[in-house]
């Protein structure tokens, strides 16, 4: 294998090294920003139930000072009545008691259905508060975790791209540039081997004349199907 050959399967293989670095980054914040959205999730619930509360609180206030208006009432009847003299308004009085009393206690059971819901609403609060706390320990941890990993990675990668930087000022610009301009579309399999005479880049069969090309490894070949540069293993 000539010496430029050698040159672009070492650059291919120390790209392929920093390449794949990317997963385990983007794993490692994609475990950030899982426990992030349950954390988010627990404060939007949290906020939807105070804000449901608060409409019961006021719906509350609302029934407490219609049962407040419905009290006085009573207390007027009762007063009425002492006065009235005939049958008539004494039966009309009678039925606006009635139906004083039914608003009243229709009234002080929809306080107690709401101060229900209020409670029950409260308890779902606690119960959030409690896991937002516990996915914000969680967070701690994995975010002390992603440090020390991206740590390791970054000192991986920084020696692997100091290499990487040594080689490729030791190599041709021109063949830097050819290599870059197939990395751009073909990425980690710029540089290819050659196996049971088709390219490993798109498993197409080489003629005779290419694979010899490749074989004699005097020139950088590439395959005349997807454009990779093309090498033969040692055996």
């Amino acid at each position: 294998m000539n010496k430029y050959l050698n040159q672009l399967v070492e650059l291919c293989e120390h790209d392929k090294e920093l390449d794949s670095f990317k997963p385990k980054i983007e794993a490692a914040q994609a475990r950030l920003n899982s426990k992030v959205n349950q954390i988010d999730k627990a404060k939007n619930e949290i906020d939807v139930l105070n804000t449901e509360i608060e409409e019961l609180s006021e719906q509350i206030s609302l029934t407490n000072a219609q049962i407040a208006e419905l009290n006085a009432k009573s207390k007027s009847s009762a007063k009425k009545s002492a006065s009235l003299k005939t049958e008539k308004e004494i039966k009309a009085l009678s039925v606006e008691v009635d139906i004083t009393k039914e608003q009243l206690s229709a009234a002080n059971e929809q306080i107690d259905r709401l101060e229900k819901h209020v409670e029950t609403k409260k308890a779902l609060i606690a119960d959030l508060e409690t896991q937002k706390s516990a996915f914000e320990a969680e967070l701690e941890e994995i975010k002390a975790e992603v440090s020390t990993q991206m740590g390791e990675v970054e000192e991986s990668r920084s020696k692997i791209y100091s290499v990487r930087e040594k080689l490729i000022k030791s190599m041709d610009p021109k063949t830097v540039s050819f290599y870059e301009k197939i990395r751009k579309w073909a990425s980690n399999t710029a540089v290819v081997p050659v196996r049971k005479q088709a390219c490993y880049g798109c498993f197409m069969r080489l003629n005779d004349r290419v694979y010899s090309a490749v074989i004699k490894s005097d020139d950088i070949v590439t395959c005349p199907y997807c454009g990779r540069i093309l090498y033969k293993e040692a055996e």
